[in-house]
């Protein structure tokens, strides 16, 4: 059996959150950290996956904390906010041809100097030329988090699979791990669970797109050496999150 044959997932939504890109610093980006992440990225590629992936902005702003202190309304701070996924997009679009990836960046606000608009069936057809596409400036509107924004694209390009990198986490707890010893995890639960239990994981519209969408979510550490690659070919790690069954 060849590799490609023992693939679980062949598309697959990727979204990693900004802090994540920071690794040990407070603030900006890692290189060792994105460094890994383009790896990571690269080695399902080479299996044949087709890769899309969003990131966050909060390693740069985050709208919704900012929009208080500095006086802003939400709205416009969302934007600035849009305007950090996109400079965290452009980065990790160059590490990546460093890898020798070929890749695109699609933006949902028009900047034609540096990124495609995003258009549905043109990221289709960049996937199906062997391209990692990366979506920026989450949906292109305020109020609505990237969370959401890779929910909709997961859905959008019938991607079989959001696959949500976390830092430090390695799953869904009843409790925050990082606070709380007792925390339990779950290796299972359902999308419903996730919003009654306002376990805060991930937005709760993000959910209810993936479950209107019957798009599983699985919930990991990525920080683990290969962890994205042991996913693609079926192993068992971190929690899933709703799907036809707990074997997604």
């Amino acid at each position: 059996m060849t590799e490609k044959e023992t693939i679980k997932y062949k598309r697959v939504l990727l979204k990693i959150s900004g802090e994540a890109l920071m690794g040990e610093q407070g603030f900006g980006i890692d290189p060792t950290v994105v460094n890994k992440v383009a790896k990571q990225i690269k080695n399902i590629h080479d299996l044949g996956v087709d890769v899309a992936v969003v990131v966050g902005g909060g390693n740069i702003f985050r709208g919704v904390q900012n929009s208080a202190k500095l006086g802003m309304d939400q709205a416009s701070a969302d934007y600035v906010g849009m305007l950090a996924t996109v400079m965290n997009a452009q980065v990790l679009q160059g590490v990546l041809r460093n890898h020798k990836v070929s890749c695109r960046v699609l933006s949902a606000i028009t900047m034609n100097a540096i990124a495609e608009p995003y258009i549905r069936f043109r990221a289709i057809r960049h996937l199906e030329k062997g391209r990692v596409i990366i979506f920026a400036a989450g949906t292109g509107n305020p109020f609505f988090t990237t969370d959401t924004a890779s929910a909709l694209r997961a859905a959008e390009i019938d991607a079989e699979v959001m696959l949500m990198a976390k830092n430090k986490v390695d799953g869904v707890y009843d409790k925050d791990p990082r606070h709380n010893n007792e925390a339990k995890k779950f290796d299972y639960i359902t999308y419903d669970d996730v919003i009654v239990k306002d376990l805060k994981v991930i937005d709760n519209t993000a959910v209810t797109l993936c479950k209107n969408n019957n798009i599983p979510i699985l919930v990991f550490d990525f920080a683990q050496d290969g962890v994205i690659e042991k996913i693609i070919k079926g192993q068992k790690i971190g929690t899933i999150i709703g799907g036809e069954n707990n074997e997604c």
